[in-house]
């Protein structure tokens, strides 16, 4: 009887609390709704011959389309570019980024001075908190080729007769993102990393410090294979993600004159969708860069098992 109270007791207290809980994360719950579950019947625009003058109603009474939007998308001739500065910027920056990134953190994590460390990670986590549209102003102003410090620096230097229109090349803007997003984020980065660097067993330190290891052959033999699973999995995510560019970031720095190396798929998705009103072509190319990245995802994935035995699943 006593054990049937004590059970009973148990039930309720363990409901109790898990209607505490919950209730906190009901507001969290109902925005996930309504900004991730929901949207998703939108995605039913790729199929149909949606017009805008056809309201919300339109969505499930337009008459389908089959796959002629996906189509029109693949065999416009700009696809194959778009794709290209897409997989270009993004390749390019994680192969430099991420080697970067890392490199930081190790370096942060060998400051001995408390206090330098802190101001070193203020610094170089400052920038992640401006708004592209202020750091993308201070790039243009920068690169500008009326009074830009970089032209006048150049020029001084000799190196250059006549200032340059940097924004204007587009031979130079996949130069000018990667350049300026590792700025911006290398600092934000390092987080992770520097918080899975703290997770090492300082014992293997101390190990290796006995045995004659200097600094950075502690680093190369303890701390990177103590942070391997992280920086697995950061590779598997960057390459899932290889066709998200930083919408914000290239929407700032493209122009009339760069367009032919700035164009990438989030800004025509965005051209399409908001500025033409075209959501069924707009859906269809989001339902494939999805279909994509969950296949880069298991991919991924599958040679990460193999190669390092650890992976996401």
């Amino acid at each position: 009887m006593k054990n049937k109270k004590k059970k009973n007791y148990r039930l309720g207290y363990d409901l109790h609390t898990q209607l505490q809980i919950h209730a906190m994360m009901l507001p969290g719950t109902i925005l996930l709704i309504l900004f991730n579950i929901i949207p998703l019947f939108g995605l039913i625009l790729a199929f149909k011959n949606y017009k805008v003058t056809d309201g919300i109603a339109g969505i499930f009474t337009s008459p389908f389309y089959g796959f002629q939007n996906f189509k029109i998308i693949f065999g416009n001739h700009d696809f194959s570019r778009m794709l290209i500065n897409t997989l270009g910027i993004n390749l390019l920056g994680q192969l430099i980024t991420i080697p970067l990134t890392i490199t930081l953190a190790l370096l942060i994590n060998e400051v001995q001075s408390k206090r330098f460390r802190g101001i070193v990670q203020t610094v170089t986590y400052m920038p992640h908190f401006v708004s592209w549209v202020v750091f993308g102003g201070i790039v243009i102003n920068l690169l500008s080729a009326d009074g830009g410090a970089l032209n006048t620096i150049l020029m001084k230097l000799g190196i250059l007769d006549t200032p340059v229109s940097f924004m204007a090349k587009p031979g130079c803007f996949w130069t000018i993102s990667i350049t300026s997003n590792i700025i911006k984020e290398i600092g934000w980065g390092t987080i992770l990393y520097t918080a899975a660097i703290a997770g090492v067993d300082q014992t293997l330190y101390e190990a290796a410090q006995i045995d004659g290891a200097g600094r950075f052959k502690r680093m190369w033999h303890v701390t990177l294979p103590g942070i391997k699973g992280t920086i697995v999995i950061m590779v598997i995510f960057a390459v899932a993600g290889i066709l998200n560019n930083n919408f914000d970031q290239i929407y700032v720095l493209q122009n009339s004159f760069n367009l032919e190396r700035s164009e990438v798929i989030d800004t025509y998705i965005y051209k399409v969708g908001l500025q033409q009103l075209q959501f069924g072509m707009a859906a269809a190319i989001n339902i494939f860069k999805s279909v994509l990245a969950l296949i880069l995802l298991a991919t991924a994935n599958k040679v990460s098992n193999k190669l390092t035995d650890s992976g996401l699943f």
